[in-house]
């Protein structure tokens, strides 16, 4: 194995896969179509008061009593955290002519869940930080994947500056969605159909939806009993909750309601007027003193979304491994949280496959010694 192994995708399980492999001596490169690390996680800031901290507009929660891995990798990483605020009434909005409810929910009801200082970005660099800042390469659009009479494996990339890059390759690892695998990057030999079928049905996490961030100077709903989690009927958002930080400002953030194609049509300023309105309706007049309304419709994202996304999902996405690659078997690798069937769409599933990619990686070096 002396050319490296190209991890394409630059989100917490291309990440972690570097990091892992470089612990290993196992020479690695990363690229990554966007300008940033992080994939689909997302934390981001008030641009006119950034001091009121960084908010959470990809994944937000684990769960460390069910989570071991991304629980041990905190304790790892020495990341501070803290518990999702869930003291006092939740709202209930049901019907379109009459006004929300107040529901004290039983103790316990919900499994504890917790949050990163600073955001799930936290996370992301502390694993940035653990290997060579020279092994990632950002704007790196991978658009073929050629595997060559030697058995080896030439990556085919184009850069912001339109110059295409060739990359030889000893294995490659996909640590980015499978639709975006299917629909935007070419093979050859073909992959076989029985694949591309498994993994166009495997729809992406959080593509489809949207989430919205409102800033506040503090925690108000707070001092009204609530604890800023809402239900609704109505909309537009279907679910909301404290996303505050730990100490300092509030912040509330909501699940879209509204499918993406009828987002597409209402247009951003609509249904941030829309969502003010609701947050007004739920928790008084109190709302209208937002700070900024932060808004990321996943759905319009193209490293994220294909066309199959805008349709709403009807049920839980069946997640885990892709069917066998045929000729590329052992020589592709499919990573992400999509391909772990435990904890599918969550932070937890795209470090396990991580650790199972690097397993392979693993396997497949020990067969060259």
């Amino acid at each position: 194995m002396n050319n490296p192994v190209v991890i394409i995708g630059a989100g917490l399980s291309g990440l972690r896969t570097a990091s892992l492999l470089n612990e290993q001596g196992i020479k690695c490169k990363v690229l990554e179509a966007r300008d940033r690390i992080g994939g689909r996680v997302l934390s981001t800031s008030d641009s006119t008061k950034s001091d009121l901290g960084k908010f959470d507009l990809g994944p937000t929660w684990f769960w460390p009593q069910y989570e071991r891995t991304i629980a041990n990798l905190i304790k790892e990483l020495n990341l501070e955290t803290f518990d999702q605020y869930t003291e006092g009434a939740m709202m209930w909005e049901r019907y379109q002519d009459k006004p929300p409810e107040r529901y004290i929910l039983p103790e316990n009801s919900n499994p504890r869940s917790v949050r990163f200082i600073g955001g799930v970005q936290s996370l992301i660099d502390a694993v940035a930080e653990t290997i060579p800042s020279e092994i990632v390469d950002l704007e790196t659009r991978v658009t073929k994947i050629r595997l060559n009479e030697d058995g080896n494996i030439t990556v085919e990339a184009v850069l912001a500056n339109g110059k295409r890059e060739e990359i030889l390759a000893s294995a490659v690892i996909l640590a980015l969605p499978p639709r975006i695998v299917a629909r935007h990057i070419e093979f050859s030999p073909a992959l076989p159909t029985d694949l591309i079928t498994d993994l166009v049905k495997k729809s992406t996490w959080m593509a489809g939806h949207a989430k919205a961030v409102a800033i506040y100077d503090r925690p108000f709903w707070r001092e009204l009993g609530l604890s800023g989690f809402a239900s609704s009927q109505v909309g537009p958002l279907q679910e909301i909750h404290d996303a505050s930080p730990e100490t300092g400002s509030g912040a509330l953030f909501g699940f879209l309601g509204i499918p993406a194609r009828m987002r597409r049509e209402l247009g951003e300023n609509k249904i941030l007027e829309l969502i003010l309105d609701q947050l007004v309706r739920l928790f008084g007049p109190s709302a209208k003193n937002v700070n900024s309304i932060l808004y990321k419709d996943w759905s319009q994202d193209p490293e994220t979304a294909v066309d199959e996304d805008l349709d709403p999902l009807r049920d839980f996405p069946i997640y885990g491994k892709p069917p066998k690659a045929g000729i590329w078997e052992k020589k592709i690798i499919f990573a992400g949280t999509e391909t772990n069937s435990q904890f599918g769409g969550h932070l937890e599933g795209a470090l396990q496959s991580a650790e199972q990619a690097v397993s392979e990686i693993t396997n497949l070096r020990n067969k060259f010694l």
